[in-house]
């Protein structure tokens, strides 16, 4: 992924400013509020949910009848076009999360109604537990003997591979239970997926098993939850929805303790205090230019006159210059040049928020994200982009002269795409510098942990050997003290927040910029080994439900050490909730995917093993994503 982000502060004069507050806070947050509201009460929505996206111009078919609304009226195009986006964005983001669940529960809701004790496998099919592991034992050498599984059998380690079970071997055994109706095979079967796809002679443990249901039944029951939970609904800028819960909560009383937290958690939450930002994703909207006390300015479509000083880090600079060099390019070209090849690829408007006395407009600041191509920085990185734009451009050309009998307008969109491909060739002026070149057998894994939040392996899969190891500490090296000052700041901000909790007073403890800092360290010592060993690329776990999955394991051992003690659960989970959350996974992948952008090295996701020493799991993962690769290859 070679997109970053940058960002930068705008200064303005306090007329523009407030006019920017006033359309953004007035018009446009209550506009995407309301498309949000009616996308989620229209009467096909029941559908969109099982599909799990919204049909194509559904939102803006809703947004240009909001339009013609006072109250919505007098926008610029580009920010009703925004509010499109942004509930487009958001809806497709919630309804792919929905739809993610509601699989998971279908299939865990399947393996608990599958799951059962030697004893009750041996009652359902009338044979006894020595039959049952033969007839596994038959069925688990006919489907590895299949020429479509072979090449996921591997070598044994010496630790054994019973946790190192291939899921295409698991998923056949599941196709295999619903395909036959024989009560004897299906209990092999089931044999088999809860014995990790391997027959053995062990007996099994009663309490185990009991804790492994239990687990799954948690894992259930907090799918459902979220499965429930609300649909999206904007921001409240004015406080209104927190006034009306205060309301109910003072004139009702409440019908269950999920409703009465449930109020005090929409109490106790900080409402937002700042607009949803606008979203500029044509590459001409942002107009670039130098005042004369030479500071680059920006002008955006749609906002008149108004002009923003940018304000910028010294390390981010160089990009601002870019921006404006690449439009005044174009300009001086004759539109000899594609805006496609623009450096800057979309910017996002918004307002961050500060705390002080004042107008909105005075006490929060005006910041521009902008997103870039980093390979578009060089001449080298610049050709690749433009090969592979003209690829897809002469693709499409060729699709649409291949129709024949053309109207008027596709003729013109013809013209249109040559036009544009002539632009892609002739490429900016932009300074030179190598690609980077690394091998593809030498991978770097990175592997999570909760004591160790990252490990790092470089491996070279062609051999499977470890060339190097790099545990937390030697990443972070004489940075290595921050953890602890982070740790112990985390333990200070839980017990302030603990003792919030019993005022219920709002808190918003964080110790997030350090954290962050962290991460970023982290992630360039990562950057650093794999450029030293010229590594091909990078290998991050995929760590989707990691937090779930621990989460309901520890409601499932806490419930069999305190079993009619609910107190006791919480206390004996609680430490462990700690330390699990203390951590955030997906900023430091984050991290890592954006330094990494920056030296052109490509990162790949791999399962992470739930067994083995960290140094094991970030091996594994780097194996595991080389072998991946030549299996699709």
């Amino acid at each position: 992924m070679s997109i970053i982000t940058i960002q930068c502060r705008l200064v303005a004069s306090e007329s523009a400013r407030r006019y920017l507050w006033q359309i953004m806070s007035e018009k446009n947050t209550p506009l995407v509020n309301e498309l949000l509201k009616q996308v989620g009460k229209h009467s096909d929505f029941e559908k969109w949910l099982q599909a799990g996206k919204l049909p194509p111009g559904v939102v803006r078919s809703v947004c240009n009848l909001l339009a013609s609304q006072e109250c919505f009226a007098e926008q610029p195009k580009r920010f009703y076009k925004s509010a499109i986006e942004l509930t487009e964005y958001i809806y497709k983001s919630w309804l792919a999360l929905q739809q993610r669940r509601q699989k998971q529960l279908d299939g865990k809701t399947h393996w608990l109604s599958m799951l059962k004790t030697d004893a009750e496998l041996v009652e359902i099919s009338g044979c006894s537990l020595e039959n049952i592991r033969a007839k596994a034992l038959e069925i688990l050498v006919r489907i590895t003997t299949h020429p479509s599984n072979q090449p996921q059998q591997k070598k044994k380690s010496k630790k054994g591979s019973n946790s190192k079970v291939s899921s295409k071997l698991s998923t056949t055994l599941f196709q295999a239970y619903d395909q036959t109706e024989d009560e004897p095979e299906r209990c092999a079967i089931t044999y088999l997926l809860k014995n990790n796809c391997q027959v053995t002679e062990e007996e099994e443990d009663a309490k185990k098993f009991a804790l492994r249901r239990r687990k799954k039944e948690k894992e259930i029951e907090r799918l459902k939850e979220q499965l429930a939970s609300r649909m999206p609904h904007g921001r409240d800028l004015t406080g209104e929805q927190w006034l009306q819960t205060l309301l109910i909560a003072k004139t009702t009383v409440p019908q269950s303790e999920e409703e009465a937290r449930s109020w005090q958690s929409s109490l106790l939450k900080k409402p937002s205090s700042i607009p949803f930002p606008v979203q500029f994703t044509s590459k001409e909207d942002l107009i670039w230019s130098k005042n004369q006390n030479g500071r680059i300015c920006i002008k955006f479509s749609g906002l008149g006159e108004h002009i923003f000083e940018v304000y910028c880090d010294r390390r981010q600079l160089h990009w601002f210059q870019r921006f404006l060099e690449d439009q005044q390019i174009k300009r001086s070209g004759k539109d000899q040049y594609s805006s496609g090849l623009f450096t800057l690829c979309s910017g996002r408007l918004a307002w961050q928020e500060n705390e002080g006395r004042g107008e909105p407009w005075n006490v929060h600041c005006l910041t521009l994200y902008c997103s870039l191509d980093t390979r578009l920085w060089t001449i080298e990185g610049t050709e690749t982009v433009s090969q592979d734009k003209a690829a897809e451009v002469a693709k499409e050309l060729t699709k649409m002269q291949d129709k024949g009998d053309l109207n008027p307008n596709q003729q013109n969109y013809i013209k249109r795409l040559s036009s544009t491909l002539t632009k892609i060739n002739n490429p900016y002026p932009r300074p030179s510098k190598p690609l980077y070149q690394g091998q593809t057998s030498i991978l770097v894994g990175v592997s999570l942990g909760l004591e160790k939040p990252a490990t790092a392996a470089v491996v070279d899969a062609s051999t499977n050997t470890v060339l190097a190891y790099r545990s937390l500490k030697q990443l972070l090296d004489e940075n290595y003290k921050l953890l602890n000052r982070q740790r112990q700041q985390q333990q200070r901000n839980a017990h302030e927040r603990h003792k919030a909790q019993k005022r219920s007073t709002p808190n918003q403890l964080s110790e997030s910029e350090l954290g962050k800092h962290l991460d970023n360290l982290l992630a360039k010592a990562i950057i650093t080994l794999a450029q030293t060993y010229q590594a091909g690329s990078i290998i991050v776990p995929n760590i989707k439900n990691v937090r779930e999955g621990i989460h309901s394991e520890i409601e499932a051992k806490a419930e069999n050490k305190c079993p009619n003690f609910k107190e006791g659960q919480q206390k004996y989970a609680k430490q462990y909730r700690q330390t699990i959350h203390r951590w955030s996974y997906n900023r430091l992948i984050d991290c890592i995917h954006s330094q990494a952008a920056k030296a052109k090295i490509p990162v790949e996701q791999a399962p992470q093993p739930i067994r083995g020493s960290p140094q094991e799991k970030a091996r594994s993962i780097a194996i595991a994503a080389y072998h991946s690769r030549q299996n699709k290859s």
